[in-house]
């Protein structure tokens, strides 16, 4: 497997109930340093514990979902299986999954929160 080359740092309310949604319900591996899910998509967060409530800051907009962090997934099928499996663990959805068309080919994508509002969204392309 590839190693994750990035991390999204997250500052949560909880550090131990951020753990436990991280691992749960997105199947992250968590370990007191990081979160990572490294098989079809490449996640990797470092949750850090807040001292106080109004450092927790998700990205927002009253228009439309707005990301704190993306992911690729290997293909529209590994998109589709994360999917079903994030929905079947209950995850909060922000955005479904929407298929949009391009000249260049097919996105789909969807967006789910955690238990701060971080919307964490994951795509793929279908190149044609």
């Amino acid at each position: 497997m590839e190693r994750i080359q990035s991390l999204t740092v997250l500052l949560v309310s909880d550090l131990e109930k951020s753990k436990v949604f991280y691992q749960d319900v997105l199947g992250c591996e968590v370990t007191d340093w990081w979160a990572l899910r490294n098989d079809t998509i490449k996640l990797g967060f470092k949750l850090l514990q807040a001292k106080e409530a109004q450092t927790i800051n998700p990205n927002s907009s009253e228009d439309e979902v707005v990301w704190d962090a993306y992911a690729y997934a290997d293909d529209f099928t590994a998109l589709e299986n994360i999917y079903n499996e994030w929905k079947q663990k209950g995850a909060t959805f922000a955005q479904e999954l929407t298929v949009s068309e391009f000249d260049w080919g097919i996105w789909k994508e969807f967006a789910i929160q955690d238990p701060d509002g971080y919307v964490l969204a994951i795509g793929s392309a279908n190149k044609g």
